[in-house]
């Protein structure tokens, strides 16, 4: 607790003080001046006066704890028999006394002043915060759940690849939608990492998370053995959603139809977006930080570099973040469709998806999760990890301008990027790749380039690709599955095409965009983009562990 003569600093205990000093004058003292008139109504102020005199700011400072002392001095404001039976503050028409009024009344008649006892304390002295040494945060583990693979190296030699995991739907009969395409996970199975009985419960946003979650622990040598060595206090979780469990929820509307004894009693907790997180956590045991962030599809982004900043900040030592969505359901793509936003190239699935080519006619929705295990240096050193990469840093921003556009003149991008650079210390020219946004929308691919060029126009190291352009859009999980495939190209060395790009935009430079096939790059850094509706503007960067 800091001291007296601090607390006394704050602007509380000033008016306090102040107010209780100035009624503290005794009834033997001449009256002041502008109550010494005996025609005029006693004030307030000297009905209180008479009551209860207040210690002196010096004896009441010494040995007394903060709670005694403002107890001592709101003893002043407790009113005495005459407040009562005087004239009202706001008129004329005596103040009804209360029982309470006159039990006290009664406990002294000759309405002396009280004494107020103060208990005296030991003194305590404020420590001052240690400085902490700056931590370094690295990646030690990744796990994916997407339309291309379960398994962050299949996942990724299917990129390197160039395939494309855009096919038409079959959850579901989207006869009626003009969009009948999407990036949809054809065979997934949760046996061995959740439960039966919650599989059968859960939204698949939340089956995917904690499948991806628990494969990144398995990638980062997270065994038994080693997890009964962590501290599951600085241990924690925060994976994101952009939409949260929407069929759960959708469900329980159509069940409401019949009658609400038919709803999933977890329909509320299963549709949120913290839940993965929390129950993920629940599932490991690990009680340090835990929740989710989401900003549409700049989620897993937000996720990440909030996820760093508490290990930088000592809050933790190991984190899994990254987001997660599943979304391929008829409420929705109807909503998607209804926004005018995807792609109609119903025809020919594996062309939809073309950022930054003049025949794209919007995106083609994705689901999926991504998911890294983020680990203070030292910690994953002890522990002997394996070290795929350093995460530098970030940043985000606001376009505070429209719902789903981006600014005009991309202002909002170019300040996410310029401060993600000045945030990590990193020189535009050391950033040699770039896994872009690039979600294949008419408006939203140009104005990213043009922050792009702005921004690194004179690096002509530069390599820029779209992930998005094999699987899709896969909303709060994007930003989770990018990271691993910037992580992935560090690794290898190898960064994947850009499928699909025919016909570039005008203006847009070829050399710059990654071709329709595989490059050797020894990338130095890599910075990961994430834009989402509502103007939210994310910047991450990686770079290899020296």
């Amino acid at each position: 607790m800091p001291a007296a003569s601090s607390l006394l600093a704050s602007p509380l205990c000033t008016w306090l003080l102040a107010a209780c000093m100035s009624t503290s004058f005794h009834p033997s003292d001449p009256l002041p001046p502008s109550i010494s008139s005996p025609r005029r109504r006693l004030s307030r102020r000297r009905i209180l006066s008479q009551c209860a005199p207040l210690p002196s700011a010096s004896s009441a400072l010494r040995g007394s704890s903060f709670h005694t002392l403002v107890t001592s001095y709101l003893a002043c404001f407790e009113p005495c028999h005459d407040y009562y039976t005087s004239a009202s503050l706001f008129g004329s028409r005596p103040i009804r006394t209360t029982r309470r009024h006159r039990r006290l009344n009664r406990a002294s008649p000759s309405r002396e002043a009280m004494a107020v006892a103060l208990q005296p304390e030991q003194e305590v002295t404020t420590k001052k915060k240690p400085s902490i040494k700056q931590r370094r945060v690295v990646v030690t583990g990744m796990g994916v759940v997407t339309p291309l693979g379960h398994d962050p190296d299949v996942f990724y030699n299917n990129l390197l690849d160039g395939t494309s995991g855009i096919s038409e739907i079959e959850t579901f009969d989207c006869a009626q939608f003009p969009t009948r395409i999407a990036g949809e996970i054809k065979s997934f199975s949760t046996d061995g990492w959740v439960a039966p009985k919650l599989s059968k419960r859960m939204d698949k946003f939340m089956l995917y998370m904690l499948t991806a979650g628990k494969k990144a622990l398995t990638d980062g040598g997270i065994t038994e053995d080693v997890m009964k060595e962590l501290d599951k206090r600085k241990c924690g979780v925060l994976i994101g959603s952009a939409m949260g469990g929407m069929k759960v929820f959708n469900d329980a509307i159509e069940a409401l139809r019949i009658s609400y004894k038919k709803m999933n009693p977890f329909c509320v907790p299963f549709a949120t977006t913290n839940m993965g997180s929390a129950m993920l956590a629940m599932d490991l045991g690990w009680m340090g930080p835990n929740y989710s962030i989401s900003t549409a599809c700049a989620t897993s982004n937000f996720c990440i570099m909030n996820a760093a900043n508490h290990i930088i900040r000592g809050e933790a030592d190991v984190m899994l973040c990254g987001g997660s969505d599943a979304v391929i359901i008829p409420i929705g793509m109807g909503g998607f469709v209804a926004c005018r936003a995807l792609s109609q190239r119903n025809s020919d699935p594996t062309k939809a998806s073309r950022p930054w080519d003049s025949n794209r006619d919007g995106f083609v929705m994705g689901e999926g999760a991504g998911v890294l295990l983020l680990e203070e240096l030292e910690h994953a050193k002890k522990r002997g990890a394996t070290i795929y990469a350093e995460f530098l840093g970030g940043s985000f921003t606001c376009d505070a301008y429209h719902m789903t556009e981006p600014h005009p003149d991309g202002a909002g991008v170019i300040l996410c990027i310029e401060k993600a650079l000045a945030q990590s210390g990193v020189s535009r020219e050391d950033v040699n790749y770039i896994n872009a946004h690039a979600t294949s929308t008419p408006a939203g691919d140009i104005k990213e380039y043009q922050a792009l060029i702005h921004c690194f126009g004179q690096n002509r190291e530069l390599k820029v690709n779209s992930t998005k352009s094999m699987i899709g859009h896969l909303l709060g999980a994007a930003g989770g599955v990018e990271a691993v495939s910037v992580v992935q190209a560090i690794r290898t060395g190898w960064i994947h095409p850009n499928i699909n790009l025919e016909n570039p935009d005008e203006g847009v430079d070829t050399k710059l965009l990654v071709g329709p096939k595989k490059e050797r790059l020894n990338v130095k850094v890599g910075l990961s983009n994430s834009f989402g509706f509502g103007g939210h503007n994310s910047s991450i960067l990686f770079a290899p562990y020296i």
